[in-house]
């Protein structure tokens, strides 16, 4: 019995250790071979870093709620999730309260790799799928362009999460499975403009974070991409943006951009909720970005729309 009492000890000690070590911070780059800290090779640009701000939408989620100035980064929004609840956070350059005091090179992993200055994992809910599609360079234009914002005093609450969510050492293991660590690579095929739209959707604008149908471990279903889902929120469907006539079929490229411009879809209704947000921020863009992006929603596979169990 005792020897049995042992073994068991022993494999629990061994399973542990292992746990550990595979949802390290620096497991994910080892087992896919990538060096560590990866930096710009040229001076940031900060007219570029704004330009990524608003497409990345970051004043939707991280502007202190309930004052008018959106530049304010103070955090404390309440997402709710069938996990819990989380709490965004201060991103203003805040020494002790923002990312003040982070490196670029803590900026570019946090960006990419979903880990904190300090080794910790970030949880998914911060949409690093997406971001890593961005180069260093174009992150460092980012944070350049973020120094610049106003400093927020104050720090947003923990998050709510339920068990074993709350585990954050266990988001190592779906970074494993879910974060391919790939940059945006343009299609040779394709015009550039739509090489721009596409890694504007795809990388800083995220836009299939929040229109696409997720499994239960959260992760985006690949061939339900782009084609809505249920709102995290609880609050109805976030709707189909593919070209098929469950989604936006037969808009014209100039009602898709005016929409990210003003608002108005076709039917001459305007949008609400997160997506009123989402487009403050893309009427922030040129012209010429809002079109590339239209160009590239407009073109994405047909597929049909998300359907509520009843």
């Amino acid at each position: 019995m005792r020897r049995a009492l042992t073994g068991l000890l022993f494999l629990a000690v061994c399973g542990g250790l292992g746990f550990l070590a595979l949802t390290s911070p620096s497991a994910y780059r080892l087992l896919r071979g990538e060096q560590p800290g990866p930096t710009a090779n040229r001076p940031p640009d900060p007219e570029n870093g704004r330009t990524l701000f608003f497409a990345g939408g970051c004043t939707s989620c991280h502007a202190t709620p309930g004052q008018d100035d959106r530049m304010r980064l103070g955090g404390g929004y309440a997402l709710k999730s069938p996990f819990g609840t989380f709490h965004t956070p201060n991103i203003s350059p805040h020494k002790q309260d923002g990312i003040g005091s982070w490196s670029v090179t803590d900026f570019v992993r946090a960006m990419r790799e979903g880990v904190s200055p300090d080794g910790r994992h970030y949880y998914p809910a911060f949409p690093y799928t997406s971001y890593q599609r961005m180069t260093p360079d174009e992150l460092s234009d980012l944070f350049a362009f973020m120094t610049t914002l106003p400093a927020v005093e104050g720090r947003a609450p923990p998050h709510e999460l339920l068990f074993p969510f709350n585990i954050r050492q266990g988001v190592g293991l779906w970074k494993l499975a879910f974060l391919d660590g790939r940059v945006f690579q343009p299609d040779s095929t394709k015009p550039a403009d739509v090489n721009r739209g596409a890694y504007l959707v795809e990388g800083p604008g995220h836009c299939a974070e929040c229109h696409s149908e997720r499994n239960f471990m959260g992760a985006i279903i690949t061939d339900r991409r782009f084609a809505g889902g249920p709102d995290p929120e609880g609050k109805g469907v976030v709707p189909n943006i593919t070209p098929g006539p469950k989604g936006i079929g037969g808009w014209t490229l100039e009602e898709m951009t005016t929409l990210l411009k003003t608002g108005e879809t076709p039917n001459f209704d305007t949008v609400g909720g997160p997506m009123a947000s989402v487009v403050h921020n893309t009427a922030q863009l040129s012209e010429a970005d809002r079109q590339a992006m239209s160009e590239y929603i407009l073109a994405l596979p047909q597929r049909p729309g998300y359907t509520k169990p009843q």
